[in-house]
């Protein structure tokens, strides 16, 4: 069953970036084709993941464009409000997290990227940082590097922390091990991509101090945890599934689960008491 959009009664950042690339684009790049899906068939994985890519990542989406693009559009109700010392403390960490592209010539980059592959496939050895086997991860091609471009560092960063913190949950999601699932599914990795990109957009995180009710309750939950955006992160990936699910979703759909999923965790995000990042409702997906 498909949900149903209610009216919003809090200011939202939502209304401060739409989607770039509409449902025109993906059918034309998938015309009206019929592919026999399976998590081996790399050009499917391909096309799906270019598209999901493009859509929510693509050059025109670069993190570091969207504080212009976003700096005339905000709401001033909310301009003046109190950070404690430990806050601003944190949410400055975070944002200079933000401005690290991924760079596959640093070590420790590298050694990220291995970290997740071995998260993924622990029994399977790792050919090199650049295989056609990150495919069966849900990279768009044989060089992860080239994924990050939007969201940078911080994304794979993400992704290692669901892996390892939340092992169960990740492979869950990696071999999309629970429900009835689309003959067509999203591609793991990129999918993952798209979470962050659409977590620092939500929470207003590339302003000096966020300007929405979610990105403002999200830096009180950040004064109490340092690690909320990157739990914050592993609970947006399991919301995006479920609502996956719920919706009986294919590929063309991405975007609209995207963005059911993004409503619902501001909706639980302006709860009045919520005070810990354990104590958004959706958390417990993380335990199911």
């Amino acid at each position: 069953m498909r949900l149903r959009k209610r009216k919003q009664c809090f200011p939202s950042c939502s209304s401060l970036h739409s989607v770039d690339e509409d449902d025109i684009f993906w059918r034309q790049k998938t015309g009206d084709a019929e592919v026999e899906w399976s998590h081996n068939s790399t050009h499917v994985i391909s096309q799906l993941s270019q598209c999901f890519t493009n859509a929510m990542a693509g050059p025109r989406a670069r993190i570091g464009g969207l504080i212009g693009r976003f700096s005339n559009r905000r709401n001033e109700k909310f301009l003046d409000y109190f950070l404690s010392p430990l806050q601003e403390q944190r949410l400055l960490r975070l944002q200079e997290r933000l401005q690290v592209p991924f760079d596959e010539t640093l070590p420790d980059h590298q050694e990220a990227l291995k970290a997740l592959w071995v998260c993924a496939f622990p029994d399977v050895a790792l050919k090199g940082l650049i295989s056609d086997q990150w495919k069966e991860m849900g990279w768009q091609g044989a060089n992860p590097s080239t994924d990050f471009r939007g969201g940078g560092f911080i994304s794979l960063e993400n992704l290692l922390f669901l892996g390892r913190t939340h092992p169960a949950s990740f492979r869950r999601l990696l071999f999309k091990q629970d429900g009835k699932r689309a003959t067509w599914e999203y591609p793991f990795a990129v999918a993952g991509i798209n979470v962050s990109f659409m977590l620092i957009q939500m929470l207003d995180l590339l302003s000096v101090k966020p300007r929405c009710l979610p990105g403002i309750n999200f830096v009180k939950l950040l004064g109490e945890d340092e690690e909320a955006f990157d739990v914050l992160y592993c609970i947006a990936f399991e919301m995006l599934d479920a609502q996956w699910l719920a919706m009986h979703a294919s590929y063309m759909e991405f975007n609209e689960v995207l963005q059911a999923t993004r409503t619902q965790l501001e909706r639980e995000l302006s709860l009045e008491d919520i005070h810990r990042i354990q104590d958004l409702p959706a958390y417990n997906l993380l335990y199911q």
